[in-house]
């Protein structure tokens, strides 16, 4: 069951966001201990928001044989994962709470709801991009509101992460857009089709990265610059690339590699560009 329950989780992408928690935070100017009580923050929040997925869809991931979910596989119960999820929402909150300050508790559990609301109701809906841009825009409003004296976050940062959420909605939900239309998932995403939604995230991307080019004061730096012609190429390169050599579920696990890549270079600018606040 534990094994089931870590699978269940969405390890990769709750992965990923806490380790770019961590980075932001060193990045920052946390002392180790803001750090880690950031990154701990970030992971339970990421593995509440994992649960609530699976828990929200084991009726459709079983309707379409999806025997890599835990859930649908019968590897862990519906009950245990939706027990978890229970659990690491109130460990987010009270960690939040009790190991920063309000205003970043309070942004800390604006992020967590957001992403709850997606996994039921608005994941079918035309507004399932807006969690995305709200969570994934709380989580660097978050880390510098927990350092002390809460400074305001600067606003480019929050748009560029906001930007990058809603870039990565498109690109994810790519892989799953038939065994979605199966059981009448109908997000943004679909409603765009497969081209749209690959140029919906190629452009919000590519805004994401230009925003923390050109946000910080100051000229923008020639590996700003690298980063944002690397973001400009990469997933139009990629999604080229394998439109030629696979199908539509090749090109989508491509499109959602992508958005990954973007994202470390995006990461890996904001930490090398020094203190934000």
């Amino acid at each position: 069951m534990v094994l089931g329950l870590v699978r269940a989780s969405h390890p990769e992408p709750a992965a990923a966001v806490t380790a770019v928690a961590g980075l932001l935070a060193w990045g920052v100017g946390h002392r180790p201990a803001g750090v880690a009580a950031v990154t701990l923050t970030v992971l339970a929040s990421q593995l509440a928001v994992g649960w609530s997925n699976d828990h929200q869809d084991a009726d459709r991931d079983a309707a379409v044989g999806r025997t890599d979910k835990p859930v649908a596989a019968g590897t862990v119960s519906r009950r245990a994962v939706g027990l978890a999820t229970r659990a690491a929402t109130l460990v987010t909150v009270v960690l939040a709470a009790a190991a920063t300050n309000r205003a970043a508790a309070l942004c800390a559990a604006a992020g967590l709801v957001s992403a709850l609301f997606y996994n039921w109701p608005l994941k079918s809906t035309p507004a399932s991009v807006l969690p995305y841009a709200v969570s994934f825009g709380s989580l660097p409003a978050f880390v510098v509101l927990a350092l002390p004296g809460a400074p305001v976050p600067p606003a480019w940062l929050v748009a560029a992460a906001a930007l990058l959420g809603a870039g990565a909605h498109f690109a994810n939900v790519l892989p799953d857009l038939a065994d979605d239309a199966r059981t009448g998932v109908r997000g943004l995403p679909h409603r765009l089709g497969a081209t749209g939604s690959r140029l919906a995230a190629a452009a919000l991307l590519l805004a994401a990265t230009g925003t923390l080019v050109v946000g910080p004061p100051g000229p923008p730096s020639w590996a700003g610059l690298s980063a944002l012609a690397a973001a400009a190429v990469v997933p139009p390169l990629t999604w080229y690339v394998t439109s030629r050599v696979g199908g539509a579920g090749v090109r989508g696990v491509a499109a959602f590699r992508a958005v990954l890549l973007v994202a470390l270079i995006d990461v890996v600018l904001l930490v090398a560009s020094g203190r934000v606040v």
